[in-house]
């Protein structure tokens, strides 16, 4: 009895003694198995100024404990956004590093190469009522003021992609009409480098406007003939050729003139003539001084 019970205390001191060795061990030696969190990480070197897309991102485990503040955990909060700084592969992604969603920075990155990006001042007046917005298509009108042969309406370009209206860059949500609207702002535009000289000319000679079109829509006006004053009211053509054929062109500056041809005053009714009276007969009288004869003459 004395044997079985001295065996049964060696085999509990020896098993405390084992699992004592284990539990020391498992602190002092054995690595720490720390909590990990799936987050969104570069799939290769990029630099700034790269357009993420799906294919640029992958999942990695980052330990809980060092997980970044604004560390991105869906690939979707990254993919179409800039990078503001170059990443490495593996890098964990955070919102300092890409462009906001809505905002115009970075947006410089976004533009096709061979493109350039060029503003024109709107109003609701001349934009559709205010219904353009970023990634709309557009075409612009310039308008020339001057004389009837003067003022002209042409389609400069067509089926141009609005970039931005102001600052913004994505569609706006719906807001409450009741809040007042900016009364001029800048629609910027995506056209190649001969467009934008085209562009910037027009803006300075004349008035610019936009015509809102269908995004579908790919076609091209074929008669591209400038509308003329002529075109608004055919009379006016009608009348400056009986004044060519009376005698010679009017003077479409003058207020007058132009009114009688747009038919806003009536013509004056042509000057009688008025018939000179025959000159009065005249005496005249023949004067020698010495050698020297002048003649004088009297009225009646």
């Amino acid at each position: 009895m004395d044997r079985q019970r001295i065996l049964m205390i060696f085999g509990v001191a020896w098993l405390s003694a084992a699992l004592l060795t284990w539990f020391l061990y498992a602190k002092t030696k054995a690595p720490q198995q720390d909590k990990t969190v799936k987050v969104v990480a570069a799939a290769r070197d990029m630099g700034a100024g790269t357009r993420i897309r799906k294919t640029d991102l992958r999942q990695i485990g980052f330990a809980e404990k060092d997980l970044p503040k604004t560390v991105l955990l869906d690939e979707k909060q990254a993919i179409e956004r800039v990078l503001l700084f170059p990443v490495t592969a593996n890098e964990p992604l955070t919102l300092a590093k890409l462009t906001s969603a809505s905002g115009a920075d970075g947006l410089s990155s976004t533009i096709e190469p061979g493109k350039r990006a060029v503003s024109v001042q709107i109003t609701d007046a001349t934009a559709a009522g205010g219904l353009i917005g970023p990634r709309s298509r557009v075409d612009v009108l310039f308008t020339r003021s001057g004389s009837t042969t003067e003022a002209i309406t042409t389609v400069v370009l067509e089926d141009i992609v609005v970039l931005s209206i102001g600052r913004t860059t994505e569609v706006a949500q719906p807001t409450d009409p009741r809040q007042p609207r900016p009364v001029q702002q800048a629609a910027t535009l995506l056209v190649t480098p001969g467009e934008a000289k085209k562009l910037e000319l027009a803006k300075n000679q004349g008035k610019i406007s936009l015509a809102l079109r269908n995004p579908l829509d790919r076609s091209t006006i074929e008669d591209d003939t400038p509308a003329t004053a002529f075109d608004l009211d055919p009379m006016i053509a009608t009348r400056m050729a009986a004044r060519r054929r009376s005698g010679g062109s009017p003077n479409v500056r003058d207020d007058k003139v132009w009114a009688r041809l747009v038919g806003l005053e009536e013509e004056e009714p042509p000057k009688k003539e008025v018939k000179k009276e025959p000159p009065k007969p005249r005496w005249v009288v023949d004067v020698y001084r010495g050698d020297k004869h002048v003649q004088e003459t009297f009225q009646d």
